[in-house]
């Protein structure tokens, strides 16, 4: 994938940056970010909680996020994530799960994985969980 992509890094620190990304890719430690003063900058993923991928960086503050599943899309999983720090995210994972049965966090592979809102109308199109920032994943239903 070789589109621009607006994203809001939420950084294990509190500290959030908002920019545009190219090609993603968590195959090293580290991605690239152009920041709002179009700045190129290196960020190490060991620093980072979540990458949001957004519609807009102002979004609408007023706007109520809905938080409960009012379905299951085909070949998606109902997924509960709470992170270390006590914030906690529902959302959907499609296709396979990233991860086996009974799987210990610190043991995945995988630097991240992807969770698709739950509500349509959110500004996050999708997030990206950074793997060492959770504390646990649960999945919800069938």
């Amino acid at each position: 994938m070789d589109e621009n992509q607006r994203v809001i890094l939420r950084f294990l620190d509190g500290k959030m940056m908002k920019g545009i990304v190219k090609d993603l890719k968590l195959i090293d430690d580290h991605l690239f970010i152009e920041d709002e003063s179009s700045q190129q900058l290196k960020v190490r993923l060991k620093e980072l909680k979540a990458i949001f991928f957004v519609k807009s960086f102002d979004g609408n503050r007023s706007y109520n996020e809905k938080k409960n599943f009012a379905g299951t899309p085909p070949a998606s999983k109902r997924v509960f994530v709470k992170f270390k720090d006590g914030e906690t995210m529902v959302g959907f994972i499609e296709g396979d799960m990233p991860w086996e049965k009974g799987f210990f966090l610190e043991s995945i592979k995988e630097k991240g994985f992807h969770l698709i809102p739950v509500d349509e109308d959110s500004n996050n199109t999708k997030i990206l969980v950074i793997t060492t920032a959770v504390k646990d994943v649960a999945m919800i239903g069938s």
